[in-house]
C-alpha cells in the first residue's frame, strides 16, 4: 500500500514564523500611534486653519479638516473613502497569516497603520459617525496637506510595488527562480543524448 502523497509546497516558500507577524503588528502599532499622537498634538494646540511656519518656505503646519481622501481628494464621498478604509483593512488583516517576509511585514504593517488612523477620524470625530473630518497639518507649498496616516499609505505602498517588481512574493518567494529554474531544466534536457533510455 503506497503513503498518501504529501500536499505540494512552493518551491522556497519559508514556514510561518511568529517574528513576521509581529514585525506586521509591531510597524502598524507604531504608524497609527504617530498618526494618531500628532493629530492629537495638532488639535490641542493649534486653532482651525493656524499655520505655523516650521522651515520657512519649505515646510509648516497648517491645522486643517479634511473630509475627502488622502491629500484631501474627493471631499464629497467622505462615506465611501469610509467603507474603502474599512474594506482595506480588513482585507490586509486577513493577509497577515500568510506574510514569510519582513518586507512584506513593514509594507502591510505601514498601509493598515494609515488606514486604521485615518478610519478612526472618519467614526469617531465631528460631524457624525462614518462622516468625520481627518485631521491634516504637514503642508508643504504648492502641494496637498497631509498627515501622518497619508505618509504611512503612501510609503507602505511604495514598498509593495517595489516587492512587486523585484518579483518577491508574500510567501518570501521569488517569481523570477521559477523561470530560471525551468530554463536550467530545458537545458539539461537538451544536453541529453536523444534515443539514449534503460531498457
Amino acid at each position: 500500500m503506497s503513503e498518501n502523497p504529501q500536499p505540494a509546497q512552493k518551491p522556497g516558500a519559508k514556514p510561518f514564523r511568529w517574528s513576521f507577524w509581529l514585525i506586521w503588528v509591531g510597524v502598524a502599532a507604531f504608524a497609527y500611534a504617530c498618526d494618531q499622537l500628532t493629530k492629537w498634538w495638532v488639535s490641542s494646540t493649534m486653532e482651525l486653519g493656524e499655520q505655523t511656519p516650521v522651515i520657512p518656505g519649505v515646510l509648516q503646519w497648517y491645522h486643517i479638516l479634511n473630509s475627502g481622501a488622502a491629500f484631501s481628494i474627493g471631499e464629497n464621498f467622505t462615506w465611501v473613502f469610509t467603507i474603502i478604509m474599512a474594506v482595506v483593512a480588513a482585507a490586509i488583516i486577513v493577509m497577515s497569516w500568510r506574510i514569510r517576509s519582513v518586507w512584506w511585514a513593514i509594507g502591510l504593517g505601514l498601509v493598515l497603520g494609515g488606514a486604521l488612523g485615518n478610519l478612526t477620524d472618519r467614526l469617531f470625530r465631528p460631524p457624525s459617525f462614518g462622516m468625520g473630518h481627518v485631521v491634516d497639518f504637514i503642508s508643504f507649498p504648492n502641494f496637498a496637506i497631509f498627515n501622518m496616516a497619508d505618509m504611512a499609505v503612501v510609503g507602505g505602498v511604495i514598498v509593495i510595488c517595489l516587492l512587486t517588481l523585484l518579483g518577491i512574493g508574500l510567501d518570501g518567494t521569488r517569481s523570477v527562480e521559477e523561470p530560471k529554474a525551468g530554463a536550467r531544466k530545458a537545458a539539461a534536457q537538451q544536453d541529453t543524448p536523444e534515443g539514449d533510455s534503460n531498457d
